[in-house]
């Protein structure tokens, strides 16, 4: 997510608080968030939808559901105020939402109460993305300076540690490419300082965490890097990427296709999974935060400054840009529209015309 260029939203509106029951966490002392008429307007910075309901997190704590396809919302109790960036539900009841301080947090009950289940202030890495695999148990929250956390008995306790990467191979992915050489990754290779960031004390922010259909998980990361497990999460490949620059977003697109997009409207597109890289040209050059694939093939990229780019990697894309140019940080489908998350809140717009 594209956290870090967003200030808080000053609402100015009329608040209370709803006490909510937390399990001890060492550290951790019950905060509620507040609830506010208008939270549905206020900063959002991630949502979900499972079985008919949605999910959305974002700042102060807030945590919003709504079950008539982003029509209305109605906010959570939650015994935090701090920023919630992600969110994650493995089926209608379980889910979980991560944020600043590495907050984790678990709900059984659909989102209606949250138990924290894991926090860590004091070294002062947010995170930024969760994920979860099928079984509901094992599962992945990254963040930043190369923080993450990993669980295996369904979010209950959560084991510090970080991206470890193996070297990449050139051979093995030419051979991957089916043999054919790629100028990219020639420069790549040639040039002995890509490694560099992996010195940066604390390591570089990991963004997103993505799955494609056949279980492969990628992590878009600082500086061009950009990570991918072949093994649900165990091990990781370094993917070298013709970019020095921010990924804030992932896209799985068909069998072996992925969209890679972040600062500036960079936005870069493999179909040999990660093999060979293509510059796709933006009509826009502020960062890009989410993407969604329509029934229809085409692709939605949302963005700062109220941005969408509709159209695909064979087609190109063009500028359809929201009225008031608010940030739009995640995109959903809804009902044959579109729900768009950000600095407006939750907005329901109609899917864009072909």
């Amino acid at each position: 997510m594209a956290l870090r260029q967003y200030s808080c939203v000053a609402t100015g509106l009329c608040l209370s608080v709803v006490a909510v029951p937390a399990t001890a966490v060492e550290g951790f002392e019950a905060q509620p968030a507040q609830i506010a008429p208008l939270a549905d307007s206020t900063l959002l910075l991630d949502a979900v939808h499972v079985d008919g309901v949605y999910v959305a997190v974002g700042d102060r704590g807030h945590i919003l559901t709504s079950s008539d396809a982003g029509e209305t919302w109605q906010q959570q109790a939650v015994p935090t105020r701090s920023m919630l960036t992600a969110v994650w539900f493995h089926d209608r009841q379980t889910g979980w939402a991560v944020g600043h301080d590495a907050l984790v947090l678990k709900t059984t009950d659909g989102g209606e109460t949250w138990t924290p289940k894991h926090y860590a202030p004091d070294p002062e890495q947010p995170l930024f993305d969760v994920w979860f695999a099928e079984d509901g148990q094992r599962g992945l929250a990254v963040g930043a300076y190369g923080f993450l956390l990993s669980t295996a008995d369904g979010g209950e306790t959560w084991e510090a540690s970080s991206l470890e990467a193996d070297t990449w191979d050139p051979q093995a992915a030419e051979a991957e490419a089916g043999g054919e050489d790629d100028p990219a990754t020639e420069a790549l290779d040639e040039d002995e300082g890509y490694d560099e960031w992996d010195d940066v004390e604390g390591g570089v922010h990991l963004n997103k965490i993505s799955r494609a259909a056949d279980g492969t998980l990628w992590i878009g990361a600082e500086a061009g890097n950009l990570y991918r497990s072949d093994d649900g999460g165990d091990t990781w490949l370094k993917i070298p990427t013709p970019y020095d620059g921010s990924f804030f977003g992932i896209l799985p697109v068909g069998s072996s296709g992925v969209l890679a997009f972040g600062l500036r409207g960079n936005l870069f597109f493999t179909d040999d999974r990660g093999a060979n890289w293509t510059r796709l040209e933006t009509p826009e050059t502020v960062s890009l935060n989410d993407a969604l694939e329509l029934e229809d093939g085409r692709i939605v990229i949302v963005g700062m400054a109220g941005t969408l780019l509709v159209g695909s990697p064979e087609t190109g894309f063009e500028l359809r840009q929201q009225e008031d140019r608010k940030a739009i940080v995640q995109v959903l489908p809804a009902d044959g529209s579109l729900l768009l998350f950000g600095e407006a809140g939750a907005v329901k717009i109609p899917v864009p015309a072909g």
